[in-house]
């Protein structure tokens, strides 16, 4: 590689993998015998979608599948290319298959940017064979791509780099002289390495850049000291990305451990994503949530711990603020636990849904006005304060049309173990009242 070449290209461009040989990880697809290195080494390759984390090596792989079939490479970034974009590269490959017989290989970065419309656009040049089409993307196909796309692409899960991944990664940057920084004379050692691998978290990309800045400032200087390491490194996030796949991943951990009744865990998740920059008032919505659907009436105080916690983010803010919320966490994920409410909740929204409009029974009805009245509004109601034990025994409140459904169902957990033993008194009175009417 020629000195101008170097001085222009990043070192992660530089490095990118010319060969199977040199590329690292995702032995679960490049292993021998496994069916992409399969496709790679044979040449006989078809529409295809890379589905994994930033710096994983999608595009270094649609580049070296180009490479061994002989396809023109044509990249396109769904931030910035629209459908016009699209149709340009699409004539560019139908006439190089008519003049030079050779396939064009149409690779999509960020291929879930696309709308609708932009992947209409050359869905059908997939389908006769124009472009091999290469997409690659950080978040689930299935949520963000058309089925048409789907059905004739090929998913394959990219994992993200682990340490000892992208330690092999950064050591062959260092070493090599002619693409990487073998002849800068600076030298990290192991120790080093392993916490840029780590500042990477799982990015090859982020692991290679962090290593170029880190020579540059050390100028030749044969050793780099961790200090300089610790302000390179210091600006370092997690991933997590609002929004996307990671995050609500991350989030259903969150829900799943406090229903678990696994505090530590749910006390991980809550600090990975706080770490990962998620609004904690994000965090405290979602856990009023969690009182409600897991925690319930088996310990009520759970929800008004979680509004509190809520309360005490808006008025303190970050990081006091966030506390209050792991005190609310944790103490949900030891209650007891009970969904009876939100399964009532959702038993009744369908009976609403699938009934139609039912009339309110006129007993039930208000009758504020003379009208009302004269037609029988509220008559024969029988007001419940006035009854033994406060309870109107054998009184209908459903529908005429609709028979009485039992939705929710106390469990045998917490403060629902009490009102349990209630309804079933309660529903004893009706059944006296019942068979006194008959």
């Amino acid at each position: 590689m020629n000195p101008d070449e170097r001085a222009f290209r990043p070192l992660a461009d530089r490095m990118r993998p010319r060969s199977l040989d040199e590329f690292v990880g995702q032995s679960h697809l490049l292993g021998e015998g496994k069916p992409l290195r399969q496709a790679v080494e044979s040449g006989q390759l078809h529409s295809l979608l890379f589905w994994g984390p930033p710096g994983t090596g999608k595009t270094t792989l649609a580049h070296l599948l180009a490479e061994r079939s002989g396809a023109e490479f044509i990249a396109l970034s769904a931030v910035l290319a629209g459908v016009k974009d699209v149709r340009q590269a699409v004539e560019v490959a139908r006439q190089r298959q008519q003049v030079e017989n050779r396939q064009t290989l149409l690779f999509v970065d960020e291929v879930h940017r696309f709308n609708k419309a932009q992947q209409d656009a050359f869905l059908p040049f997939v389908e006769d064979g124009t472009v091999l089409f290469v997409g690659a993307t950080t978040e689930n196909p299935s949520f963000e791509l058309n089925n048409a796309l789907l059905s004739r692409a090929r998913t394959y899960v990219l994992k993200r780099l682990t340490e000892e991944d992208l330690v092999k990664v950064l050591l062959q940057a260092q070493e090599n002289t002619d693409r990487g920084l073998g002849a800068s004379g600076t030298v990290l050692n192991e120790a080093q390495l392993q916490r840029l691998a780590l500042a990477a978290d799982g990015d090859a990309r982020r692991a290679l850049t962090l290593l170029e800045i880190i020579v540059e400032l050390a100028a030749g200087e044969p050793d780099v000291g961790d200090d300089l390491v610790s302000e390179v490194v210091s600006g370092g996030v997690r991933r997590f990305d609002k929004g996307g796949e990671a995050f609500y991943d991350q989030v259903s951990a969150l829900h799943k451990s406090v229903r678990g009744s696994a505090p530590d865990a749910a006390l991980y998740w809550l600090a990975r994503m706080i770490d990962g920059g998620c609004d904690p008032v994000y965090i405290a919505r979602r856990v009023v949530r969690m009182a409600s659907e897991d925690i319930g009436n088996a310990d009520p105080r759970a929800l008004t711990l979680a509004l509190q916690a809520w309360d005490v983010q808006d008025r303190l803010g970050s990081p006091e603020g966030e506390l209050a919320i792991a005190q609310a966490i944790v103490y949900m994920a030891c209650a007891a636990k009970s969904n009876a409410v939100y399964s009532a909740y959702k038993a009744a929204m369908q009976d609403a849904r699938e009934k139609g409009s039912l009339d309110v029974p006129l007993h039930l009805r208000n009758a504020p006005t003379r009208l009302m009245k004269e037609l029988d509004y509220g008559k024969e109601y029988r007001y419940a304060h006035d009854e033994p034990e406060g309870y109107a025994a054998g009184e209908q409140y459903f529908p005429d049309e609709m028979s009485a459904v039992s939705y929710y169902r106390p469990v045998g957990r917490g403060l629902e173990t009490r009102i349990a033993e209630k309804l079933a008194h309660l529903k004893a009175l009706d059944r006296q009242a019942r068979e006194k009417q008959k």
